[in-house]
């Protein structure tokens, strides 16, 4: 049986990071990824679906200087976010929040970042090893606790530290942290995928040259129906964008109240369309006037598959992890990502480093804290923003989808709001309900299940 000191369950940002972060330590640390194929990366690799924007005081939570990432993973340097409502606009040139980044943000391309960072994990001595899953996990508690992996190559592997790293699936991590929960209250019922994550569907499409634009993210707030459902632009190399949407899993029309309300649902409709025929009715919606969908060709040799690709979001709060059975969650699998803003690859990053470095030290212990220091202030934004719109239908949008930057401005205090909708709605008003309904989640209360609560 191989024997190392710490595995890695996982290899996207977080798994990754945290092979690397161990490693460093001086420990013999291994990676064990699936791998799913893509039709623009080469080789098996994680599931590297997402947006992938960074804003700029992202990077300084990922805790990677924008200097050491390569050229070629930098798709589009951003000056700016566009909101839209169904009548009313908003845009947002900073985020008000001070960062080591000189810019607004950027693009990457997903796939070559995952690459990029496990090159990293790998040049710091860590094994990655990609093709293989892990279909169990055993646990021994008597003295200090081991773990052993049990891989679909029928290999076993020993390991005394185990970070869960998985992703929003969390297909590993529910069978691991069951066996840790009561009996009332399984991970497996608290992270359920099925309702504890949105669906997200994009397609690489080709702009008309006037239409393109590279230097802006846009998001359309209260065209479609569902608790943070969306679709975006995102800006690629070329004139090629990124145009998706987020939605609930699950759910019907007859879950939607007016539905007449919604501009991107049509009278005819006896179903929610499907995601490609969101799309289409988005462009349509936007563009329809002067062009039609021909001149939006999608980019085939792109994404996961012809241009296209689905995946899951996690939309869920945070867990604690089992530090006193040397298990440590980090990333999508422990919930820290957000469907409601389309981002996640920083917190990804930084829990998986934090996790894998005090693995290495044998100091897992402090993980729990560790991680809310880090990241405690952006997971608190994201659930009471979420929290607050969660009921919205399409004129509260209109009202108010400048909120975001009332958010990111809130914290430093600089510039409270910018803009002033016809509405009359100001920013002192919005950033009071913001700051009314954060203090539910002071103290590290967005965490929906504690350490305390596991049985070990």
């Amino acid at each position: 049986m191989k024997r190392v000191d710490v595995a890695i369950v996982g290899g996207g940002p977080a798994g990754t990071s945290a092979a690397r972060a161990a490693a460093e330590q001086g420990v013999d640390a291994l990676l064990v990824e699936k791998g799913v194929p893509r039709a623009d990366r080469e080789e098996l690799g994680p599931d590297s679906t997402d947006a992938a924007g960074m804003l700029d005081y992202w990077v300084d939570i990922m805790d990677i200087p924008f200097e050491e990432i390569p050229d070629h993973v930098v798709l589009r340097e951003l000056d700016r976010t566009e909101f839209f409502g169904p009548n009313e606009a908003c845009v947002m040139e900073s985020t008000g929040i001070e960062s080591s980044y000189d810019g607004f943000g950027f693009t990457f391309h997903r796939a070559r970042m995952d690459d990029w960072l496990r090159d990293r994990a790998e040049r710091a001595g860590a094994e990655y090893r990609v093709g293989v899953g892990v279909t169990d996990v055993e646990t021994d508690l008597t003295g200090s606790p081991t773990h052993t992996l049990h891989l679909s190559d029928g290999e076993e592997i020993e390991t005394e530290y185990l970070v869960l790293a998985d992703g929003p699936q969390r297909q590993v991590t529910m069978r691991v942290l069951d066996r840790f929960s009561p009996d009332d209250r399984r991970i497996s019922e608290v992270v359920a995928p099925n309702e504890a994550n949105h669906i997200a569907y994009q397609e690489y499409r080709e702009f008309p040259e006037d239409l393109f634009d590279p230097s802006s993210l846009k998001f359309w707030w209260g065209v479609m129906p569902g608790e943070t459902a969306y679709p975006w632009v995102f800006p690629n190399d070329g004139n090629v964008a990124r145009v998706g949407l987020t939605m609930p899993i699950g759910m019907s029309l007859e879950d939607v109240d007016d539905p007449e309300d919604y501009d991107l649902l049509r009278p005819e409709d006896d179903a929610l369309p499907r995601p490609a025929e969101y799309i289409e009715r988005l462009l349509e919606r936007e563009y329809g006037d002067e062009y039609d969908l021909s001149d939006f060709p999608l980019v085939e040799d792109r994404g996961k598959s012809e241009g296209t690709e689905t995946y899951p979001i996690s939309s869920t709060r945070p867990i604690d992890s089992p530090t006193a059975a040397n298990v440590a969650v980090a990333g999508g699998a422990m919930g820290t990502t957000s469907a409601f803003h389309e981002g996640g690859y920083h917190v990804a990053v930084r829990t998986g480093k934090i996790a894998g470095e005090l693995a290495g030290k044998g100091q897992l212990s402090g993980y729990n804290d560790r991680w809310k220091d880090a990241i405690g202030e952006e997971i608190t934004r994201n659930v009471t923003f979420a929290d607050i719109v969660a009921d919205y239908g399409p004129d509260d949008w209109d009202r108010t989808f400048s909120m975001a930057s009332d958010i990111l401005a809130d914290e430093r205090g600089s510039g409270l709001l910018k803009y002033k909708l016809s509405s009359g709605l100001t920013g002192a008003k919005l950033v009071t309900k913001y700051k009314t309904t954060k203090r539910k989640f002071r103290k590290g209360k967005y965490v929906q299940f504690e350490e305390s609560e596991y049985t070990v």
